[in-house]
């Protein structure tokens, strides 16, 4: 019985060994594809949008043009991660508006859900109704779960003059608004 147990593991570290070139690939490949993701943006112009907030009213990019803008996208109202991820912005929204930035928060749910996620978590930024995803297909980040779609957890920061300075393609919904105000900051001292 040993002995067959033995063979089994040699085997399995074998097929393992093997198998390490294409994982560390793998791996490569979808750091690559994130770098190409995240390089894909920054320096280009951010696209055109008109999209109204949980209030009803419309923001468009060219009202903001001047100011600094956080575009964070998140998948779905009402969950932890983006409720978590917009305390967090909440939690700083001081800091971005000294700095003159404007936080706009986007995902595909519609006005009505907007407006009961702003009033349960008392946001006082606007967050946006892309419900037709129209400005998530823009920028490439429509996730589809079969039956339903959804914004990727994507955020973009984005020059007075309309440039994307950075893509955030991996964003952890704990720290990623202070890191977002640390870049911004340090992208004004230049």
């Amino acid at each position: 019985m040993n002995a067959i147990k033995c063979k089994v593991f040699m085997l399995s570290s074998a097929l393992l060994l093997l198998a390490a070139p294409s994982l560390s690939s793998a791996q490569t490949s979808i750091f690559s594809k994130q770098d190409t993701a995240q390089k894909q943006w920054v320096g280009q112009s951010a696209p055109r949008f008109k999209l109204q907030d949980q209030a009803g009213k419309w923001h468009s990019l060219s009202q903001y043009q001047g100011k600094w803008m956080v575009l964070y996208f998140y998948p779905k109202d009402n969950t932890a991660g983006c409720t978590q991820e917009a305390n967090q912005f909440k939690a700083l929204y001081p800091q971005f508006l000294k700095a003159n930035a404007v936080v706009l928060g986007v995902s595909m749910d519609d006005v009505a859900s907007h407006q009961k996620f702003s009033k349960k978590l008392d946001l006082p930024f606007a967050i946006l109704a892309d419900d037709k995803g129209d400005l998530a297909n823009k920028f490439g980040i429509v996730k589809n779960l079969g039956f339903t779609k959804i914004a990727k957890r994507e955020s973009f920061l984005i020059n007075p003059q309309g440039a994307i300075m950075y893509h955030y393609t991996s964003v952890n919904a704990q720290t990623h608004a202070d890191q977002v105000l640390k870049d911004l900051k340090s992208l004004q001292k230049k």
